[in-house]
């Protein structure tokens, strides 16, 4: 009797069920993994974290591999925070680190300006009024799998814990925050233009 009860304790049975793995920093979860959700991936790439910055350090070539999924008909979205926002100066002033959010927005958008014009590529920045909730929460969607961090205090994101989800259930923890994410991008500004590759 007592090894079924073991093994009842240790099997997902409810919403922990889309729980893949949880790291205690975004830094933590290796670049393989966000690697191979990017390339898993045929129809949604969401990237509605605040800055996206870490992105083009974490992932070889990054750009090149957006072309290639724009190419093949993937679905591409940036959800960014306004680097004129107020929320974003105030972030700078809580972090106080040399490479601001400002300049770490200005970065992955220069980045976006070397893709050029897809039609599956789209890139906002977060309403004034959603802009403190995305800021404390970043959701990555690579399909039906999902990378969340929210951020803690005064920390930066890779030093804010990480959930890695995959859809199981209608509602539950990957719905949730992919929902967020839908409800943030909804009532975001469209970015009409970025800068070009020089």
């Amino acid at each position: 009797m007592i090894w079924p009860k073991v093994v009842k304790d240790r099997i997902k049975t409810g919403g922990d069920r889309e729980i893949i793995h949880s790291y205690p920093y975004r830094s933590a979860c290796p670049s393989t993994v966000w690697g191979e959700l990017v390339a898993d991936a045929t129809e949604e790439l969401f990237f509605a974290g605040y800055t996206n910055y870490f992105l083009w350090l974490d992932q070889p070539a990054f750009v090149e591999t957006l072309r290639k999924k724009l190419d093949a008909g993937c679905r591409v979205r940036f959800l960014l925070g306004d680097p004129n926002g107020e929320v974003t100066r105030k972030r700078e002033t809580i972090e106080d680190v040399a490479l601001s959010v400002s300049t770490r927005i200005r970065i992955t958008l220069e980045h976006l300006g070397k893709l050029g014009v897809y039609e599956g590529l789209e890139t906002r920045f977060s309403a004034p009024d959603d802009a403190v909730n995305h800021v404390s929460l970043s959701v990555f969607r690579f399909d039906n799998e999902a990378l969340v961090t929210p951020h803690l205090a005064r920390l930066v994101g890779h030093d804010s814990p990480l959930l890695h989800l995959r859809k199981h259930d209608n509602s539950g923890m990957f719905d949730r925050f992919a929902e967020h994410a839908e409800e943030l991008w909804t009532r975001g500004a469209q970015v009409d233009s970025m800068p070009a590759e020089s």
